[in-house]
């Protein structure tokens, strides 16, 4: 099994005209992806890569029976591509495009309260299931099957993690990038329940960051609910209070909540042993299972 995406998965490819939607669609296809259609404004009727184009994600998804997309818009676009996805009755919505305004997002989080579709991102490198789908711009050559879910909100150490875990032999059942913007559709405590309700999940890589309590209610949430074990890893040890950090969403703000060691500090507490590094992260894993 898997969380969220699988080879059953049909996805449009919002934004498939562009150059970044271009060629992702292609590493997609290739990689087995069952990208079904594209969705762009006024350039309906036309073909990328073989893949039939629609002037909107609601005409992609009842013509080619789609159940997912994946945006790949400028951010000045991307607010109306979002609430477009949701609109459309998909069950999922992976928004990959970074630098969306705050206030863009504010709009579509409450529009995303208000129906079923799950979003991920914005500002991540989507979602794999290795061996079966992947939406999103993750490197595929370093992912293997296997029964580790991997969640976290930096791109570049989801693949440093990754890398690790594959090179011990421990494949994964999914990794997902759900975005280290202040404002994200899915956050930790939703993947972890996913990850913890698949049976073929039998341990759960948490990789936070400094920044916002996402981690905290997480490990909140991991101390009272959750069976599977959890190695977590949080980045930004050594970063100064107020200077933010890659994301929009790490910063601290000086008031002692946000700080890796309070994220530490929540993890230990809960029984999630942390890693100081992604090869430490892969070696618990290891001693898991």
């Amino acid at each position: 099994m898997s969380v969220y995406v699988d080879d059953d998965t049909r996805v449009v490819v919002q934004g498939i005209t562009g150059g970044e939607g271009s060629f992702h669609t292609e590493r997609m296809l290739e990689y087995g992806t069952n990208v079904v259609a594209g969705a762009v404004p006024g350039r309906g009727g036309q073909t990328i890569h073989d893949v039939p184009v629609y002037d909107t994600v609601r005409d992609a998804a009842e013509a080619e029976d789609a159940n997912a997309s994946v945006v790949f818009v400028p951010p000045a676009f991307a607010e109306d591509a979002l609430l477009e996805g949701l609109d459309s009755g998909l069950d999922l919505v992976v928004a990959i495009t970074e630098g969306i305004p705050t206030q863009d997002m504010s709009r579509v989080k409450k529009r995303l309260e208000e129906v079923e579709t799950r979003l991920i991102g914005p500002n991540c490198p989507g979602i794999i299931t290795p061996g079966a789908a992947k939406l999103g711009i993750m490197p595929t050559d370093i992912f293997q099957a296997g029964s580790v879910g991997v969640v976290s909100r930096s791109g570049t150490l989801t693949y440093q993690i990754v890398d690790n875990l594959s090179a011990r032999g421990l494949g994964q059942s999914t990794a997902i990038g759900i975005g280290g913007d202040p404002i994200i559709g899915t956050p930790f405590v939703d993947t972890i329940r996913a990850f913890d309700a698949d049976p073929a999940t039998d341990a759960i890589v948490m990789c936070g960051e400094i920044g916002g309590e996402d981690e905290e209610q997480a490990a909140a949430m991991i101390e009272e609910e959750i069976k599977t074990p959890v190695v977590g890893f949080i980045a930004g040890r050594t970063a100064p209070p107020g200077k933010r950090m890659g994301h929009a969403g790490a910063i601290v703000s000086g008031s002692g909540t946000g700080t890796a060691a309070s994220k530490i500090e929540a993890l230990s507490a809960a029984g999630v042993p942390v890693g100081e590094t992604p090869e430490a992260v892969a070696d618990e894993v290891a001693n898991l299972l």
